[in-house]
């Protein structure tokens, strides 16, 4: 394991003398944020002091990768620990006709994929198992996990809920292309204000109402992804964080790192909150994005952008923070990511997830706390066709066009992460002994997968049947 810019000492225990309780875990999640995308990895232009100041008072993930690099399968990946393949919500739920200007009506939107699909109810999120160890837990922000009353967070285990259910919404409206989209609980309702400075509001009211008792905090932003209305208005921020790069209304650019100043700022407001409060030394705070950003946003040193399997695509910024338990100001590049999430906050709890429930992560608290070297060797990624394997150093890639199968003969595009991190030069022909192995464990873990017990909406006999598994 490879730390710097700090020194970890001896093995630091999850409680101290003194602690009476549980561990808080609070979890804050970007959406379609690149790993170039804050200062403290790298980008000179945004301005995100507050996580800039976690980064240094905690530990940079470096190689933190997601289970999709689109934002459905990477949230099911997170709050089930599974992999989307393995518990059924691997693409999107979307409404594809907004693509072409369509506007739902009411009546037609209640029948719609986006309010009738979500994540199987037969699936153990994170919150069931924290909530099963005495924890309080909320969400605060897009669940984007089912819009219909079954799938909404008081039915997977979350005692508080306020926020959207579906993949976006615009920021001042909260309207999913026309439709009212935000809830508090299972209520839809109308509300003024910024989206961001709303989720930030009623993130600081959970802490503050759940003080007394252990928490689980899952804050999944929806900045900084453009806003889902048909206007096309591009990035939305408020006009003090504009200021910040220029004279308002300002270009695309400048909206869209306005936007990122303002999670930022949502984000120190949490950590505030938590030191007033007392809790700052028994708590876990862990910054990600559910996958890299669009061509606005900045993904270097990385290759590709979200939706595509490149590590722009797949690897995002990781931040991890707690006081006296993980080292000040170190960077840690072991390879972990979001499927590791489950069992280590379960562990953390003092918990364990259901016996038979399979699990595709590992825990990282001795990673984290310890220096220790991940246990995580592998992962494996599929979405439309496209498809990646990660094998230590060693990555495999096969993009699919439009979503169109690839032939059974292409050799797609091997990488050595370790030398070349930036995806540059393609070794498939160099090392064929090499591309065989990873190609034919990806080929392994899809026939798992097509083994598995179907989980919908997506996760049907025909669907890997078409894929050409299992074989």
């Amino acid at each position: 394991m490879q730390l710097t810019s700090g020194a970890v000492g001896a093995s630091l225990p999850l409680s101290q003398a003194g602690d009476s309780r549980q561990p808080n875990i609070v979890f804050l999640y970007a959406d379609d944020m690149g790993f170039g995308d804050l200062g403290c990895f790298g980008d000179p232009e945004v301005k995100t002091p507050h996580l800039n100041r976690m980064a240094s008072e905690g530990m940079r993930l470096t190689d933190f990768h997601v289970a999709a690099p689109v934002c459905c399968p990477s949230r099911s990946g997170l709050l089930t620990g599974r992999y989307p393949q393995r518990n059924g919500l691997f693409t999107n739920i979307r409404n594809d006709m907004v693509n072409f200007g369509y506007r739902y009506s009411m009546l037609e939107y209640a029948t719609s994929p986006e309010m009738t699909q979500g994540l199987d109810l037969r699936e153990v999120t994170v919150a069931q198992a924290l909530k099963r160890a005495g924890y309080a837990t909320g969400v605060v922000g897009k669940w984007d996990s089912g819009r219909d009353h079954s799938y909404l967070p008081l039915q997977r285990g979350f005692d508080f809920f306020y926020g959207f259910a579906n993949t976006g919404i615009d920021y001042w409206t909260h309207e999913r292309y026309g439709v009212p989209s935000m809830f508090r609980g299972n209520q839809l309702i109308k509300e003024e204000g910024y989206a961001t400075d709303l989720f930030r509001r009623e993130a600081l009211r959970f802490i503050d109402e759940n003080r007394e008792r252990p928490f689980f905090l899952y804050v999944p932003f929806n900045a900084p992804h453009g806003p889902s209305n048909l206007e096309k208005t591009g990035p939305q921020a408020p006009v003090e964080y504009i200021e910040l790069y220029g004279k308002p209304p300002g270009t695309g650019r400048m909206r869209y790192l306005a936007n990122i100043s303002c999670l930022d700022a949502a984000a120190g407001a949490i950590l505030e909150r938590l030191k007033r409060n007392g809790l700052d030394d028994n708590t876990l705070v862990i910054f990600a994005s559910d996958n890299g950003a669009t061509s606005i946003g900045r993904n270097k040193p990385f290759r590709g952008w979200k939706g595509e399997m490149y590590e722009g695509g797949i690897r995002t910024p990781g931040i991890a923070r707690w006081p006296g338990r993980i080292p000040k100001g170190v960077s840690c590049d072991e390879f972990c990511g979001t499927l590791d999430l489950f069992p280590s906050f379960v562990r953390l709890a003092g918990a364990a997830p259901a016996r038979d429930v399979k699990l595709d992560g590992y825990d990282i608290l001795p990673v984290l706390t310890e220096g220790a070297r991940s246990a995580r060797k592998e992962q494996f990624w599929e979405l439309r066709g496209s498809r990646a394997a990660r094998i230590d150093e060693w990555k495999w890639v096969l993009e699919s066009k439009r979503g169109e199968l690839p032939p059974d003969d292409a050799p797609g595009e091997l990488f050595d992460l370790e030398v070349d991190p930036g995806e540059t030069r393609n070794l498939a022909d160099d090392k064929p002994e090499v591309l065989r192995m990873v190609r034919g464990r990806w080929i392994a873990w899809m026939n798992e997968m097509a083994k598995s017990e179907p989980r919908g909406p997506f996760s049907s006999r025909e669907y890997f049947r078409v894929l050409g598994f299992p074989r």
